[in-house]
């Protein structure tokens, strides 16, 4: 029998940081969690976050974005250090909207730079603004903003933030619900876009109606997520200037020009999908109302594995070795439990 390895997750109340302390035994499954179809070790890493977004790592310390305007800062003990975002412009208060996508900065260590992604209030409605925040001993700051005035609306912001593995910053942006935006080459909406090598945003795909998560392969080959309507959610091999479709097409459907996805839930269930991950071979999905993380063999599109148990899961994190997810339970629209939500890690996650 293997020892069990108790975790000692200490969330420390004092200034600016909250939580809590729990014990997790690491080589079992928090009450409710099971791995479907493979094997892997679930534990929790820290609890107490605020309706987190998306994870990003330097060193030993997690860096998790949570939609009230936070950056939550996670040790090696899993204490939280909570710090706010300095912010030029108030967050919406629209479903969905907030402070989302996070990523470090290459060369993070000396500058202490990051790029994020915010919905803030505009004089007529939501917009989408991406800035760069920088690091000091007060806190995170606005430095300077490098896309902004994209119109958004009640809900679909989008807002991933990743780099891409030769450094390029990718952002996914939402239809705004107004799928007509998605097929309209004048518009940044229902987009997936890129930031060139002169600081401009460029489109990159586009017939996308809220895409949320975004990933590359050793080879360099790109996947996205995408919330369908109502069903028919997306995983997409990603190629550059192809049209994904929405709103014309959906699911399985076919249109010369367009793309078809390379896994899709079809008419009958709803995953939700946000955060991507790829590791060892496999495409990993956090699904916010399917409540798993969805293990993909990106060769078939097969869904192979779930991982359940935890509520819903807004983004996933490889690192080489182990995967981490966030719950987002405490969005309003989760049931949260004690210690919600939670960076969780899955060890040994294997290769299906």
């Amino acid at each position: 029998m293997k020892k069990l390895v108790v975790i000692l997750v200490s969330l420390l109340i004092a200034g600016g940081c909250t939580g809590e302390k729990k014990e997790q035994a690491e080589n079992t499954l928090p009450a409710g969690g099971s791995v479907s179809g493979g094997t892997g070790r679930v534990s929790e890493v820290a609890s107490g976050l605020r309706s987190p977004w998306s994870i990003d790592r330097h060193g030993d310390t997690f860096y998790v974005s949570e939609r009230g305007g936070t950056i939550a800062e996670i040790g090696q003990d899993g204490a939280v250090r909570r710090l706010d975002a300095g912010l030029s412009a108030p967050l919406s208060g629209a479903a969905e909207a907030g402070l989302m996508g996070f990523v470090l900065k290459p060369g993070f260590a000396e500058s202490g730079e990051a790029y994020a992604y915010y919905t803030y209030q505009g004089d007529s409605g939501p917009v989408n603004r991406i800035v760069t925040l920088r690091r000091d001993d007060a806190g995170w700051q606005e430095t300077e903003i490098h896309l902004d005035m994209v119109m958004s609306g009640p809900v679909h912001h989008g807002g991933r933030l990743a780099l891409s593995p030769d450094g390029a910053l990718f952002a996914t942006i939402g239809d705004r619900q107004d799928p007509g935006t998605a097929q309209d080459p004048d518009s940044l909406n229902g987009k997936i876009v890129r930031k060139n090598e002169a600081g401009e945003f460029e489109v990159y795909t586009m017939g996308h109606r809220n895409p949320q998560g975004l990933a590359w392969d050793e080879n360099g080959v790109m996947y996205a997520t995408e919330h369908g309507q109502s069903a028919n959610d997306e995983l997409n091999r990603i190629e550059e200037g192809r049209n994904y479709g929405w709103p014309v097409i959906q699911g399985t459907e076919q249109r010369e020009g367009m793309e078809r996805p390379l896994a899709t839930s079809g008419d009958g269930e709803t995953w939700a999908p946000s955060g991507l991950a790829y590791h060892s071979g496999l495409v990993y999905a956090g699904a916010l109302r399917g409540e798993a993380v969805l293990v993909f063999d990106p060769g078939t599109g097969t869904l192979i594995r779930k991982i359940e148990g935890y509520g819903r899961v807004r983004d996933v994190f490889a690192d080489g070795d182990s995967i981490y997810f966030i719950t987002n339970n405490t969005d309003g629209r989760g049931t949260p439990r004690e210690g919600d939500d939670r960076l969780m890690k899955i060890r040994n996650p294997g290769n299906g």
